[in-house]
């Protein structure tokens, strides 16, 4: 699940940030230093999923200024996926949302 979230994480700073004929955003890159899979393992481990769900929304937050908001088509689903995601009670139930995320985010990358 680490790397789900990571995932998701880095596919929302690279709408954010990455500029065209800039270098890409990675894994690596200090603006992903709070979104690090070490940093989710240890959420995940204390079963947090009240800080994952809003470290992801921080996320998402960025993604959607970067795609026109909510009044623009693709930020209207981004919304409707994020808020799905936010309304997730345990870690169990947190893969499918997550996943739909990622898939959503991988396609309009």
């Amino acid at each position: 699940m680490e790397l789900l979230l990571e995932t998701v994480a880095l596919f929302c700073l690279k709408l954010a940030y990455e500029t065209e004929g800039s270098s890409p955003i990675l894994r690596d890159d200090p603006v992903m230093s709070d979104y690090e899979r070490e940093v989710f393992g240890l959420l995940v481990r204390r079963e947090d999923v009240v800080t994952i769900q809003l470290k992801v929304d921080e996320c998402v937050g960025l993604a959607l200024q970067a795609i026109g908001g909510v009044d623009k088509p693709l930020g209207r689903e981004l919304r409707r996926l994020s808020t799905e995601f936010a309304g997730i009670q345990t870690m169990e139930q947190l893969d499918a949302p997550l996943i739909a995320l990622k898939d959503y985010l991988k396609d309009i990358l």
